[in-house]
C-alpha cells in the first residue's frame, strides 16, 4: 500500500482586530434659564376685622307688640329706640359691628315701656343673651 500524501491545510492567520475605544459624545452642558428672583414678599396690610357684637333677649312681649332697644355705643341712642328682629315666638335679636367700645342698653316694649332692673352691658365683639321683665 502506498502513503497517502498529507495534506497541510495552509491556516491563514486573521491579524487580531485591535481593540477600539469608544468614544462617548460629551453632551454639552444644558443652557440653564436665568435664575428668577424671588419675588419680594408683600407686605402684609392690617386687614380690618369685622367684629360683631350681638344681644339677644328672650321674652314673649304679647302678641302685636314689638321689643325696641335703646343705649349707648353700636349706634344705639337712649332717646329713640331701635326695633330687635323677630327670630322666634319668645326670642329677639340685635346685632352691630358698630361697636368702638362697650354696649349699655335696656330694652322696652313697643319703644314706650320700660324693662326693670339696672342696663346691661356688653363687650365689644361680645354676646348678651337676657330675659327682660316687664311691668305692664
Amino acid at each position: 500500500m502506498a502513503k497517502k500524501p498529507t495534506i497541510k491545510k495552509a491556516v491563514k492567520k486573521v491579524p487580531a482586530k485591535k481593540a477600539t475605544k469608544k468614544v462617548v459624545a460629551k453632551k454639552a452642558p444644558a443652557k440653564k434659564a436665568p435664575a428668577k428672583k424671588a419675588a419680594a414678599p408683600k407686605a402684609k396690610i392690617p386687614s380690618k376685622q369685622v367684629v360683631k357684637t350681638s344681644i339677644i333677649a328672650r321674652v314673649d312681649v304679647g302678641f302685636g307688640n314689638q321689643l325696641y332697644i335703646r343705649g349707648s355705643g353700636a349706634g344705639l341712642s337712649w332717646d329713640k329706640g331701635l326695633a330687635l328682629v323677630n327670630v322666634s315666638s319668645y326670642e329677639w335679636a340685635f346685632a352691630s359691628t358698630e361697636a368702638k367700645g362697650d354696649v349699655t342698653f335696656k330694652f322696652l316694649i313697643n319703644d314706650e315701656i320700660w324693662a326693670e332692673g339696672e342696663n346691661i352691658t356688653v363687650a365689644k365683639g361680645g354676646s348678651s343673651i337676657s330675659s327682660p321683665v316687664f311691668t305692664w
